[in-house]
């Protein structure tokens, strides 16, 4: 098969999250810099193409305090990548930073400083946090309105993008007046790979003009067929070509030798990602008030929320629920499907179509179905369990890959050769330089 037609893994390393199990003694820590290494060592040696490092500007809260079934504190995404840089020498380090809360001219030194010293295997996940309550960690404070963050990221993005093209330069936009000239030599993959996860409709346009890789939400064969057509169509509006913008979605993968074996193994790690600690937790940020005296092994709480609306303290995916309306539907489907709170909150925390359960064989040949559809470019791999959660996937699951021929069995280069992206003047120039009016999203 094909180099094209080849798919590529990424380990997330995520910050925040319900995918991780805390309660076994198997887990390990999410801060000492052991997990990051080991888990970015094995991924190299599974030829793994990126770690990808989640970040979050401020610790999550709950209910007033801290979220402590969580990461609480981890070290600058930045720092730990160049620590990482230094133990690891071909896969690619991933750093997520944000637009709103960085400066440009500033985040472009240290990306491309990143950049240098890996030896080209340097790349951003471009975010665009605007709520207030990030932004008060920081001395400029304040927000964005939400229908500014892309026009604002975007304007941010063609800053760097100048920059990291050398000679000096003078921006003069709707968010900032950058005078710059640039201090870092360009690496041996020309600039740092951009990865961008938002999947609104404009955040799909960002992607089309500006990024190289998205990390998607879209797992299941037919949904990522969808989402490619819908990717490629909008970058060719923009005079990109076919498959320029390359998709790896997010999943999460439970294998093992035997069908029988692997079904065990997810018996067993749903049944440690969520237990009655975190099912009501996950439960109280939404009703507002403690549930200390409700019991996760029965139904929903009957009595309403406290709150008219939740909050942006636990995160993007926990803001913004209309509380009592909320509650109503939940009960009635946790009735309806026989659910208790932790089984409710169980197959609300994970998405069956974002998980491959089955035996090495059995996932194998699924993935090979995506490649020869031309559905994803690979799939960024989240492991339930910090640092041995990819063991299986390197030891077992990718020799199979690589025997059907649609995994590489060696690294290209550079991040950018390993994702299989080139360097297109045209659309790099274009990206940088069309006026804003152009750009901006309503």
């Amino acid at each position: 098969m094909s180099t094209q037609h080849q798919l590529r893994f990424g380990v997330f390393f995520q910050g925040v999250n319900s995918s991780t199990i805390w309660r076994s003694q198997a887990s390990g820590s999410q801060t000492d810099f052991a997990s990051f290494r080991q888990i970015a060592q094995t991924a190299e040696r599974g030829l793994f193409s990126a770690f990808f490092l989640g970040e979050g500007l401020r610790l999550r809260e709950h209910l007033g305090g801290i979220h402590e079934l969580d990461v609480a504190g981890r070290p600058d995404a930045q720092t730990m990548l160049a620590a990482l840089a230094a133990v690891t020498s071909r896969i690619g380090l991933v750093a997520t930073q944000n637009t709103t809360y960085n400066d440009p001219a500033d985040l472009a030194r240290r990306l491309s400083s990143l950049d240098l010293i890996s030896e080209g295997r340097a790349a951003w996940n471009i975010v665009t946090t605007h709520n207030a309550w990030t932004g008060a960690n920081f001395r400029r404070g304040g927000y964005l309105e939400h229908h500014e963050r892309y026009s604002h990221a975007e304007d941010f993005v063609r800053t760097v993008r100048q920059i990291w093209e050398g000679g000096p330069v003078h921006h003069r936009g709707n968010h900032y007046n950058v005078d710059y000239t640039g201090t870092v030599p360009v690496s041996a993959q020309h600039r740092p790979v951009l990865f961008q996860a938002g999947d609104s409709a404009e955040g799909r346009d960002f992607a089309a003009r500006q990024t190289d890789v998205i990390f998607s939400a879209h797992v299941g064969l037919e949904d990522a067929l969808e989402f490619r057509r819908d990717i490629n169509a909008r970058a060719a509006r923009v005079g990109r070509a076919e498959n320029s913008v390359k998709i790896m979605p997010g999943a999460e993968f439970i294998v093992a030798e035997t069908p029988e074996a692997a079904e065990e193994k997810h018996h067993w790690v749903r049944e440690h990602q969520i237990g009655p600690q975190q099912a009501l937790a996950y439960l109280e940020q939404f009703w507002g008030t403690r549930l200390e005296s409700v019991d996760p092994h029965g139904p929903l709480p009957e009595f309403d929320p406290v709150v008219e609306q939740s909050s942006v303290t636990r995160g993007s995916g926990f803001q913004g629920a209309k509380s009592l309306e909320l509650a109503a539907a939940w009960r009635a489907e946790a009735k309806e499907k026989g659910q208790n709170i932790i089984e409710f909150v169980r197959s609300r925390s994970h998405r069956a179509d974002h998980t491959f359960t089955g035996s090495y064989d059995q996932i194998a040949a699924r993935l090979a179905r995506y490649a020869e559809l031309g559905a994803v470019d690979g799939f960024n791999i989240t492991p339930w369990l910090i640092p041995t959660g990819l063991d299986d996937i390197v030891n077992h699951l990718v020799p199979r890959l690589q025997e059907r021929g649609i995994y590489p069995e060696a690294y290209a280069g550079t991040l950018r050769e390993n994702l299989g992206l080139s360097i297109d003047k045209t659309h790099e120039q274009r990206a940088q330089q069309a006026p804003l009016a152009e750009q901006e999203v309503s």
